[in-house]
C-alpha cells in the first residue's frame, strides 16, 4: 500500500475550484516534485493533504503506518518566521510539538532528536543563537531541522529554496537528496523546474486544463513536460 493515496480529490476556495479531481500515489522511498504554473494549487494541494484544508470531494489516505500528524512540514517562508523570538533549539524542538501529547515538558529522545538534526544538518553551533539574527539561509535550514523533528516517515517542502542564492540553494538540495536517500519520502513543491527533473523520481504537474502525474523520465518525454521544462517554468 502506498504511503499517500490521493484519489479524485477536488478543493474549493471561497467557493472557487481550485483543485479538481487529483489523484496519485506515493510510495516509500519517493522524491516527488509537484510542479505548475502560479495559480494552479499546488500548496492548496499540499493543506489539504496535511488537514490544514477541507477538501470538497475524494479521499486521502495514509498506509505503511504514516500517520498524518507525524509528517513534517516545511511551509512557504513568511516575514513573520524571521523574526521568532526564540533560540534555534527552541525552533527545531517544537517540531516535536505534535508528538508530545498532553505531557508539558520534552522528553529526553525528543531533545536527542532536535540535536541529531541540528547535527545532521551543519548547524549545531547554532544552538543558543537567536533565531531572528541568522542569515536567510541559516533560518531555512533551522525551519527544515524542526521539520524534521515532525517527519516520522514523509517530508513535505513547499519552495523551500525561494529567496535562497544560488549557493545556499545547491546546498539545500544536496541536504534535502541525502535525506531522501537515507529513507526519507520527500514531496516538494518547486518553481524550478530544471531541479525538480533532476532531482525527483515522479513529477505530478498541476495545470488548470490538465495533469501529468508519473515517472520522470516519462515526464520529459511527455508534451506538458517538454513545453514546460524548455520553456523554464514560465511560472514564476
Amino acid at each position: 500500500m502506498p504511503q499517500i493515496s490521493v484519489r479524485n480529490v477536488s478543493i474549493s476556495y471561497e467557493r472557487k475550484p481550485i483543485i479538481s479531481e487529483v489523484s496519485f500515489d506515493v510510495e516509500k522511498g519517493d522524491y516527488l516534485c509537484i510542479v505548475g504554473e502560479n495559480g494552479s494549487g499546488k500548496t492548496t494541494l499540499m493543506k489539504g493533504l496535511l488537514g490544514l484544508i477541507p477538501i470538497n470531494s475524494g479521499r486521502i489516505s495514509f498506509g505503511e503506518g504514516v500517520k498524518a500528524n507525524h509528517i513534517g512540514y516545511l511551509p512557504q517562508q513568511n516575514p513573520a518566521q524571521k523574526d521568532f523570538p526564540a533560540s534555534v533549539f527552541e525552533v527545531v524542538i517544537s517540531g516535536c510539538l505534535n508528538q508530545i501529547g498532553l505531557r508539558p515538558f520534552y522528553s529526553h529522545r525528543e531533545k536527542r532528536k532536535a540535536v541529531e538534526n541540528l547535527i545532521q544538518l551543519g548547524i549545531i553551533g547554532l544552538k543558543n543563537k537567536p533565531f531572528k539574527s541568522l542569515s536567510a539561509g541559516q533560518q531555512q535550514r533551522v525551519l527544515l531541522a524542526r521539520a524534521l523533528c515532525a517527519a516520522e516517515k514523509v517530508l513535505i517542502l513547499d519552495e523551500p529554496v525561494s529567496g535562497l542564492d544560488p549557493i545556499i540553494t545547491v546546498e539545500l538540495y544536496e541536504i534535502i537528496r541525502k535525506l531522501n536517500q537515507e529513507g526519507t519520502t520527500v514531496m516538494m513543491i518547486s518553481h524550478d523546474v530544471n531541479a525538480a527533473v533532476e532531482n525527483a523520481n515522479k513529477i505530478l504537474h498541476l495545470s488548470r486544463n490538465s495533469l501529468f502525474f508519473g515517472m520522470t523520465g516519462d515526464y520529459l518525454n511527455s508534451e506538458m513536460g517538454r513545453l514546460f521544462f524548455l520553456g523554464g517554468g514560465k511560472n514564476d
